[in-house]
């Protein structure tokens, strides 16, 4: 609005101050430089811990990612561009390694050191010392077995799997096969101590309350993972070392000629099937987290949940030989059978989990959105595993990019989709800042669209029988086409690192702070009723534990009677009774402010 002045009337001179320009919205978080590296190497909590394990598994992740753009860069078009068979075979010998044993199974701990202590009430893991030992060992190990690179003759290149007699003296000189040999060992040894504190936590350290069908389900989860641990852990690292006595003190045990090639695949196998489900089945306990919560329902099926997860167990010790189908030396009708049997509690799983989303009040945030790539991309791995654990398809496919598709869809759709859903669902409880939306809608889209255009024309390769593991192939075979696309796709999966890095650090200093214990609203278990982040000793009090949902009763307790008359607690004569809503501190209704759901107001 303007006014027209008279030029002779006097003007009052005004001053005016500069107003400060805000450019974030938040405050930023100051870093006191040099104090975080000694923290690092002294800590023994838990979160912090758990920090690392998460920080060194991604870059870990990374660089096998490297290493898969490399090989898909050869394979785009016919004919060798820019590798040569020893380097393309050390790549994906690498590339295998450090995705299975150096970042799915770190990042197992990462999540458990981050969580599980405190979905039980505990102040710190059993074993803090040797938690942070565990580690060390991880660390170290890890950088042992990618230092082959730096030798003469380069990293290992006999296969991730190691098959007899290619890992012998012979075949594998030189000092990148020892690395690996030994590098694996002592990293076995890290993930082997780790198990052993985390089956020691849940049993001894659990708050008052918390009986063992109180536990939420990623805590089960860990503590069953952990226990496949002990079983399958130990044997891959005795036939490390028994493979290093091979190569240098002539023992022979793996030479063909006394029946030592099938007796490494034995072995190895029955670490390798279990490991696909002790990097598996955490990440289910983190989707059956994250699900519940924004479905505003509890869990459906919480018993069935645990059963499912003791008979996944307890089936994947029983299936190892269904790699070792065309060596003839194994059964294939039990082994086939198992196989299939084994998809009986994933689908019980998989029901629980539609069920819990079935008539909620779901919400798309980024964890959730996650949590749903993860349940269609590990669908269409285990119906594509069906058709595996048929022996005559096996005969055929086995060792075609039908297999590799198959286990890109089962691991990756499980470790990846399910690890970044979890990142983005406790990243408020651990840093007391959010993650920003927009980028992890971004995130998520180019992750999904460049993962299944990357592996679903995979499963045509192998149709059309292109072999795995082959450097190069004729332009007369027909592959160009497909290979072409899936390069494009691999680009375009490895580009969604980049939003996901970007939102970690910008949130990381700048983001939207945390005003509540529960950022989301519907938290369940007992993480979600400590600050954000939490203290040292993660409680200053612990709400009454009286279901598996008890930071939901304690900051709902206006609901607890209606909770209890759902749950069928109690008697009947119980149930005509109103019950107190006894919780420590409670303040009534406790929405997170991203939340759309306003709440019911306290009475009084």
């Amino acid at each position: 609005m303007t006014r027209t002045v008279d030029p002779a009337e006097p003007i009052a001179a005004v001053d005016i101050e500069p107003m400060p320009i805000r450019s974030r919205p938040f405050p930023a978080q100051h870093l006191v430089k040099g104090a975080l590296l000694g923290q690092l190497l002294r800590t023994t909590d838990h979160k912090l811990i758990g920090r690392m394990y998460l920080v060194t598994s991604f870059l870990f992740f990374m660089l096998g990612g490297v290493m898969a753009l490399m090989m898909r860069a050869e394979l785009a078009r016919p004919g060798m561009q820019y590798l040569t068979p020893e380097q393309y075979n050390q790549l994906f010998t690498m590339h295998g390694t450090i995705m299975l044993l150096l970042f799915a199974t770190p990042l197992v701990f990462a999540f458990a050191n981050l969580v599980l202590p405190l979905q039980i009430g505990s102040p710190d893991v059993a074993f803090p010392r040797l938690n942070a030992f565990s580690y060390w060992l991880f660390l170290f190990g890890g950088i042992m077995t990618v230092s082959g690179f730096l030798t003469p003759g380069g990293a290992a290149d006999f296969g991730w799997y190691g098959y007899s007699p290619l890992t012998n003296a012979s075949n594998s000189p030189g000092a990148g096969a020892d690395l690996w040999i030994m590098g694996l060992a002592l990293a076995g040894l890290g993930t082997i101590l780790g198990a052993v504190n985390m089956v020691t936590t849940v049993i001894t350290l659990r708050a008052p309350g918390m009986t063992i069908f109180r536990m939420p389900i990623f805590t089960w989860n860990i503590m069953v993972t952990s226990l496949m641990i002990l079983i399958a852990f130990p044997i891959l690292t005795a036939a490390l070392l028994v493979l290093w006595v091979d190569r240098h003190m002539g023992a022979q045990v793996f030479e063909p000629q006394n029946g030592g090639a099938i007796l490494w695949q034995h072995l190895f196998w029955f670490f390798g099937h279990p490991e696909v489900y002790i990097v598996a089945i955490p990440f289910f306990g983190i989707v059956t987290e994250v699900i519940p919560v924004f479905s505003r329902k509890p869990l459906f099926g919480y018993k069935g949940m645990v059963l499912a997860t003791f008979s996944i167990a307890a089936l994947s010790l029983t299936v190892w030989a269904h790699h070792m189908f065309t060596t003839g030396a194994v059964l294939l009708p039990f082994f086939s059978l198992m196989s299939y049997l084994i998809a009986v509690p994933t689908g019980i799983k998989f029901f629980n989990w539609i069920g819990t989303m079935w008539r909620g009040a779901i919400t798309f945030e980024t964890p959730m959105l996650f949590a749903i790539g993860f349940m269609v991309t590990f669908l269409f791995g285990g119906l594509t595993g069906v058709l595996l654990a048929s022996p005559p398809v096996d005969f055929h496919v086995g060792d075609t990019y039908f297999l590799v598709a198959h286990f890109h869809y089962v691991l990756f759709g499980t470790i990846v989709f399910a690890a970044y859903s979890g990142i983005y669902f406790w990243f408020p409880k651990y840093t007391g800042r959010y993650l920003d939306e927009r980028l992890g809608r971004l995130h998520f889209w180019l992750t999904f669209i460049g993962f299944h255009l990357t592996f679903l024309v995979m499963h045509w390769l192998g149709n059309e029988g292109m072999p795995r593991r082959y450097v190069d192939y004729l332009p007369s075979d027909g592959f160009t086409a497909l290979n072409t696309v899936s390069t494009i796709g691999s680009f375009v999966l490895g580009f969604s690192m980049l939003p996901f890095i970007y939102n970690v650090y910008k949130s990381y200093r700048y983001g939207e702070i945390v005003t509540a214990d529960d950022p989301w609203g519907h938290g369940n278990s007992l993480e979600w009723a400590t600050s954000c982040p939490p203290p040292r000793h993660n409680f200053t009090s612990i709400p009454r534990i009286r279901s598996e949902r008890p930071a939901f009763e304690h900051h709902y307790p206006h609901m607890l009677e209606r909770l209890e008359a759902e749950a069928h607690a109690g008697s009947r004569r119980d149930r005509k009774t109103p019950r107190l809503a006894d919780t420590i501190g409670s303040a009534g209704p406790r929405q997170g402010q991203n939340d759309p759901d306003p709440g019911v107001e306290q009475e009084t």
